[in-house]
């Protein structure tokens, strides 16, 4: 078995934490909440990177910051992202984060969004190294606790500078570098480049962990075969799918799918989703927050038109448990 795979199967250690395995959750704004990291921990994922925190603590007040706060509830280790430009701010914001509890602090340098970028934050940065290297130094100085990276693989297709960038977070002491592999100007779409991301694993020696349009275990294999990355973050093919670190996991381990999960199964887990999504967010958010994390769950237009009309947490359960436990042949999507 390759180091790779082995890393993967059995977890590997971002400073003094050692991971059941390298199976990562990627941070989402809006998708990769509490309820929903916690869930993801519970069905095999060796970390849930919390969801984008800015940089500025001023605004912490606001009911969207604090919810994406450190808590008591988080699975350890607790890993919380920031974003932001400037070094001292983003090294106070690590350390008013490490008070609350937070035992991994993630940078990033990775988000695409256009109201991020325009901040000159998120993968913005990368088109300047020089303040990269003293955001990095700044927040690795500042705690005690292990700082991790998430990057892009650079500005665009002409400007990819992820090799050099990695050197530079190896430098300032960064525990791991996740790289999604695409550039800040492709977004979500055209080819992963597991090339870019192999050259960065071989260009230094802290863990890389690769991204970017893994969604079965076939590709989960492939994609740490070609990269010999240490570990994988899967982003979007969580939606509607809480298992894929098991079957991921059981692939890698045996060469086989892992049986798919029982209607009964499926409602357990989808119950465990919706009660967390209820209990944070509350009695008026709760149904409404809920709405998009459960449409992955209903694979027909009209069964999620059905649910969106639904206002209360107990019409809601009422309505996925007659669906999924009266649907044996379903499927996760």
């Amino acid at each position: 078995m390759t180091i790779s795979l082995h890393n993967a199967i059995n977890g590997f250690s971002i400073g003094p934490h050692k991971l059941a395995n390298g199976l990562l959750v990627a941070p989402m704004a809006g998708l990769t909440d509490r309820p929903t990291r916690n869930l993801l921990r519970d069905m095999g994922a060796g970390l849930a990177v919390a969801e984008m925190l800015t940089s500025d603590t001023k605004l912490w007040h606001s009911r969207k910051s604090r919810l994406r706060l450190p808590h008591a509830d988080d699975i350890a280790p607790i890993s919380v992202q920031i974003a932001g430009n400037n070094p001292s701010q983003m090294a106070t914001a690590a350390q008013a984060n490490v008070t609350l509890g937070a035992q991994i602090i993630d940078i990033n340098m990775g988000c695409p969004a256009k109201k991020v970028c325009k901040k000159a934050a998120g993968s913005a940065l990368l088109e300047h190294p020089k303040l990269v290297a003293q955001i990095l130094q700044a927040v690795v100085q500042a705690v005690d606790v292990p700082v991790t990276l998430k990057i892009r693989t650079g500005s665009s297709p002409q400007q990819r500078n992820g090799v050099a960038i990695a050197h530079l977070a190896e430098e300032a002491g960064i525990a791991a570098l996740a790289v999604h592999g695409r550039t800040r100007a492709c977004g979500f779409k055209g080819p992963v480049e597991f090339d870019t991301i192999a050259a960065i694993k071989q260009a230094v020696s802290i863990p890389v962990i690769a991204n970017g349009d893994i969604s079965t275990p076939e590709q989960a294999l492939q994609v740490l075969k070609h990269t010999q990355a240490d570990g994988l973050m899967i982003g979007r093919a969580i939606q509607g799918n809480p298992w894929i670190f098991q079957q991921i996991q059981h692939f890698l381990c045996t060469g086989q799918h892992i049986a798919p999960p029982s209607a009964e199964q499926i409602w357990l887990v989808v119950t465990q989703h919706l009660n967390g999504i209820h209990q944070l967010y509350g009695e008026s958010m709760g149904p409404r927050i809920a709405r998009k994390h459960v449409a992955a769950y209903l694979p027909e237009q009209q069964q999620r038109k059905a649910f969106n009309q639904l206002t209360t947490a107990g019409q809601q359960l009422a309505f996925l448990q007659q669906f999924l436990l009266t649907k044996a042949d379903y499927q996760a999507a």
